[in-house]
């Protein structure tokens, strides 16, 4: 299909709409679990049926509905049909705790959650605790249809839904951020937001009606969300949907499926590399790339994997407030360049320094962004919206980088973790990257301690490759001999794994939180 035929979808509605007439038999979710498929007429039928019972319900255009669901067939149409009768989706990480889900369902305005039996229990207890009625539905994930819920609630007044209603402009999503500090931020976007960061990844990796995506990630997080299940959705596509992640069957499952690419975190890579029982299977011809994006891949891992796979990756980068991606590495093998992010796709970007001003090549600041990607505010949070803006109306993203002369960003650190040692700034990923190249270790990350005399020194939290046993001594002549003494890690700090964000990203203020034993 051409970019133009990517273009001419305004809603995520049109798209659902215009698919079911054009190709009304194609699958478009397959479960690898369970072989359900959904096709397009099928997706269309219930997208309008749920339309109409939130109608019937009272619900207008704009209400909040929350899924609180795993992945599955039901999670993919709950969050495709709020959205395509114009309410607003908002998907919940179902690894929050009690008070964090108890303060997205209250901020949220949420009148309706989508859960299912076993989560059933978990969420009345939290909306106990909520001063207003919010309704529930219990839907099995598995199912390829929902239930009729739409006597549940006498309406107060007629509903004004409807998905002949739906504008490009209209807010589609509300995504609650997983930061790592102070409450969550709830990330409002439009279907022109959304549409735009689908149409801009078909493009960029060249997708068509016959590709078709395994998916692993969580459909509560953006990434799984809109490259999993939206840029098949704009381009006629289809995804394979696993319900979780699994080391065993991810190459089964894309081979059997057919898939033509793969979307992973730099975790997947790491334990994808870290099963020494798998090598390259037979069957993996028909998988043209790897997508990979969230968080930072070391390049020792994207070099394994592709030896060992013979797939090439393709590193990307994104936000939640920019409907995930942002930055991409060039379709063209021998046109990326290792350790980059890429150049900006979808949006502008530029580097600019704590003034504000733009800077020029290889100078270090804050990445910011400006495109139709980018989020309408955070919700009922003008404050922090506000702040995440420059005065001219840049997206502030906190991560500190740089370009070079062809217009490659690459990131150094987060703004609240470099780490500043005798008034010198330490990239983390420097220090992660030369730790993952030992032997023995399988992920780290580098956060900053308090130190009487530098202000700061280093710490890495650090997780074992099976069988491997810690030296100290191996490990820290590695590290003099990579880093010299200045940048070199004054303590270690062996963890069975490193805190992560849905999206894989490292939450390095929170490893300082664990209690291990320090070496």
């Amino acid at each position: 299909m051409s970019d133009a035929g990517f273009e001419r979808w305004l809603t995520i509605t049109a798209a659902i709409e215009g698919y079911a007439l054009r190709t009304p038999g194609k699958a478009f979710y397959i479960a690898t679990d369970t072989g359900a498929e959904l096709d397009f007429a099928t997706l269309r039928s219930q997208c309008q049926a749920l339309a109409g019972q939130f109608a019937a319900l009272g619900f207008r255009a704009g209400d909040k509905v929350s899924v609180y669901m795993p992945n599955g067939p039901m999670a993919a149409v709950a969050l495709l049909g709020t959205m395509a009768a114009g309410l607003v989706a908002n998907p919940i990480n179902l690894m929050s705790q009690p008070s964090q889900l108890s303060y997205v369902l209250g901020h949220s305005d949420t009148r309706l959650v989508f859960t299912t039996p076993d989560l059933h229990p978990h969420l009345q207890s939290v909306l106990k605790q909520i001063d207003r009625e919010v309704m529930v539905v219990c839907v099995d994930a598995n199912a390829c249809s929902f239930p009729d819920f739409s006597g549940v609630q006498s309406p107060s007044s007629p509903g004004t839904v409807g998905t002949d209603k739906v504008q490009r402009d209209d807010p589609a999503l509300l995504m609650y951020t997983s930061g790592t500090t102070g409450v969550p931020k709830g990330v409002v976007l439009s279907h022109g937001n959304l549409l735009t960061s689908a149409v801009t990844l078909a493009r960029e990796h060249h997708l068509g009606p016959e590709d078709r995506v395994l998916g692993s990630l969580p459909l509560y997080h953006i990434n799984g969300l809109v490259v999993t299940l939206l840029a098949p959705l704009v381009t006629g596509g289809s995804v394979a949907m696993t319900p979780r992640f699994s080391v065993v069957s991810f190459w089964p499952d894309a081979i059997s499926h057919e898939c033509t690419w793969i979307n992973v975190v730099p975790t997947i890579v790491a334990y994808l590399l870290n099963d020494v029982s798998t090598r390259r299977p037979s069957g993996l011809e028909r998988i043209r790339f790897c997508r990979t994006a969230s968080a930072a891949l070391s390049p020792d891992h994207l070099n394994a994997f592709e030896a060992r796979f013979g797939i090439s990756v393709i590193e990307t980068m994104g936000l939640t407030e920019t409907a995930a991606p942002v930055f991409t590495n060039p379709w063209d093998r021998s046109e990326r360049r290792l350790g980059s992010i890429g150049r900006p796709s979808g949006a502008e970007a530029r580097i600019i320094d704590g003034e504000g001003h733009p800077l020029s090549h290889h100078e270090h600041g804050e990445i910011v962004l400006k495109g139709a990607n980018v989020m309408q505010e955070y919700y009922k949070d003008p404050e922090r919206t506000r702040d995440a803006f420059t005065n001219d109306g840049w997206l502030r993203t906190g991560d500190i980088g740089y370009h070079d002369e062809d217009g490659f960003y690459y990131i150094v650190g987060r703004a609240k973790e470099l780490i500043i040692k005798g008034g010198e700034n330490i990239a983390p990923r420097e220090i992660d990257e030369v730790v993952i190249r030992h032997p023995s270790v399988l992920d780290a990350a580098a956060v900053g301690i308090p130190h009487p005399d530098y202000g700061q020194d280093i710490a890495v939290y650090l997780v074992l490759r099976d069988g491997a046993v810690f030296d100290h001594e191996a490990m820290r002549a590695h590290c003099l001999g990579e880093l010299g003494r200045y940048k070199s890690p004054s303590r270690y700090v062996v963890v069975d794994e490193l805190p992560r964000g849905p999206s894989g990203k490292v939450q390095r203020l929170k490893l300082l939180e664990l209690q291990e034993t320090g070496f």
